[in-house]
């Protein structure tokens, strides 16, 4: 890794009188040229943060300052990945809470503090530059732990949510390499105990990540090899929906339904699910949030009506996202 140069600075405010307007004759050329300025700016302010993400004194402003920026910050994930200890000092923030876990004593201070680590851990995460080295090596393991936790307090919530959010950056890019990496380290059944037992966006995000393994060959073979898993997603997916009928969320239960469509790609897994579907989908109850219902029924028992299905959810803008 490179190490940042420690003469980079911050470039000082102007408090003083604003600077002159330019002529009419040099404003066609000096846009650019300030265009450029203001971004060379931006990239001096990002690594002088940077830098001081190092400094155990100025860690906690910084990581603060670049969480909050990092949208604005261009290549930021390069610059945490390739910087001389910042990804080292990002893990040391995470396992440092780790004793909090168990038992859960999670401050929410500890908790904002380490999810601002988390988020330019998602930066790095989303990154095409990055996306692999950070996958290879295997940084997400430092996130189990977060996941496997089963406190409802709003630290503990915040917590899982934001580590999703590192994960579900992983595979929002269709990627079998990522996919083959998070099914070797057993990410299902953490995402399934989040779907059982989180908030709304934990269980959206959760059931996000499920439906994205899924639509991978590799993940849909994975869970369907066994009757052992394909009921354990079944099971959790079915217990979903059955939660979602006395509290209704449009957003997960499409989330849910694309699973389930994606599970009847695989003909043994279509033949149980004409047994365990669960009957909320078929018997109209969610026909005020959701006009799907019949549709997916008639999936499961017809499979050559797939194409009635896909098209309503065309139509419907149900999308590969999720929302945090």
């Amino acid at each position: 890794m490179a190490n940042l140069q420690p003469s980079l600075t911050i470039p000082p405010s102007f408090a003083g009188a604003s600077p002159p307007s330019p002529s009419p004759v040099a404003g066609s050329s000096s846009g650019p040229a300030l265009g450029q300025a203001a971004k060379d700016k931006k990239m001096a302010s990002a690594e002088q943060l940077v830098l001081e993400l190092c400094d155990p004194e100025l860690r906690e402003n910084a990581l603060l300052e670049l969480s909050k920026k990092r949208e604005i910050f261009q290549d930021l994930a390069p610059l945490l990945w390739h910087s001389f200890g910042t990804i080292a000092a990002l893990l040391q923030e995470i396992v440092s809470i780790y004793p909090s876990l168990s038992p859960p004593t999670l401050s929410p201070g500890a908790s904002n503090r380490v999810c601002n680590a988390l988020a330019l851990l998602q930066c790095v995460a989303s990154h095409p530059e990055t996306r692999i080295l950070f996958l290879n090596a295997h940084i997400p393991l430092y996130l189990y732990p977060f996941l496997n936790t089963t406190s409802k307090t709003r630290p503990f919530e915040y917590l899982r949510l934001t580590s999703l959010g590192v994960i579900g950056a992983l595979v929002k890019v269709d990627d079998t390499e990522v996919i083959s990496f998070l099914l070797q380290t057993e990410i299902i059944p953490l995402c399934l105990r989040t779907m059982e037992m989180g908030s709304e966006l934990s269980k959206t995000v959760a059931t996000f990540i499920v439906q994205k393994i899924l639509l991978d060959d590799v993940g849909l073979r994975y869970i369907c090899a066994t009757a052992e898993r394909f009921f354990a997603v079944g099971s959790v997916l079915a217990n979903m929906v059955v939660s979602l009928a006395d509290q209704p969320s449009t957003r997960l239960l499409k989330h849910i339904i694309r699973c389930y469509l994606r599970l009847s790609d695989n003909p043994r897994a279509c033949a149980a699910l004409q047994s365990c579907l669960p009957d909320m989908l078929k018997d109209g109850t969610f026909n005020n949030c959701l006009r799907v219902s019949h549709v997916l029924t008639s999936v499961i028992t017809n499979p050559s009506s797939r194409s009635t299905l896909a098209k309503w959810f065309s139509k419907s803008n149900v999308s590969n996202k999720y929302y945090y």
